[in-house]
């Protein structure tokens, strides 16, 4: 069986949807708390690969952060958007699931299942 991980937050319902519905399928994910303890840069770009996704798909743009750093119009390379990122997890989507080499922004939560198929 694959090794799950879930980038949680557990204040967050959908993370915490995510995480049960891990649960109930029967696997026991590895739990990251992203705030608390944030994924590097280089973990983020890995993340960001497997999700197919460039690193401003996966701003929070919602988040008084992403304001606050003018987001909305900066330009940015790559490498510059994974690093606010890295500096700034808030702004991470959530909860991101990666079984093995595959991951989803599990929003919705039912997202998993793509993953445990």
């Amino acid at each position: 069986m694959a090794d799950v991980t879930i980038y949680h937050n557990p204040r967050c319902s959908k993370s915490r949807q995510a995480l049960a519905l891990l649960q109930e399928g029967g696997r026991e994910p590895q739990v990251v708390k992203y705030l608390d303890t944030p994924p590097d840069e280089a973990t983020l770009d890995r993340l960001l690969t497997q999700l197919g996704l460039e690193p401003q798909a996966l701003m929070r743009t919602g988040e008084d952060r992403y304001a606050e750093l003018g987001l909305a119009t900066k330009q940015m390379t790559r490498a510059e958007a994974v690093r606010v990122l890295a500096q700034n997890p808030i702004l991470i989507e959530r909860p991101i699931v990666v079984v093995g080499d595959r991951a989803v922004v599990a929003r919705p939560p039912e997202r998993v299942r793509e993953l445990l198929s």
